[in-house]
């Protein structure tokens, strides 16, 4: 009978979680980036209301 491969195994996880890592940075970098770009066009319609 052949003997697990635990190296691949340790391998395969420490690869599907460094994955899973890189996939939750990008997503908390996307909603990070999506409110900052609401505040400048609350800015600028702010703006356009105050003129004279």
């Amino acid at each position: 009978m052949a003997q697990p491969n635990f190296k691949f195994q340790k391998r395969q996880k420490e690869l599907d979680r460094i994955k899973k890592q890189q996939e939750k940075a990008l997503r908390k970098q996307e909603k990070s980036e999506t409110p900052l770009a609401d505040e400048t066009d609350l800015q600028a319609d702010q703006t356009d209301e105050v003129g004279p």
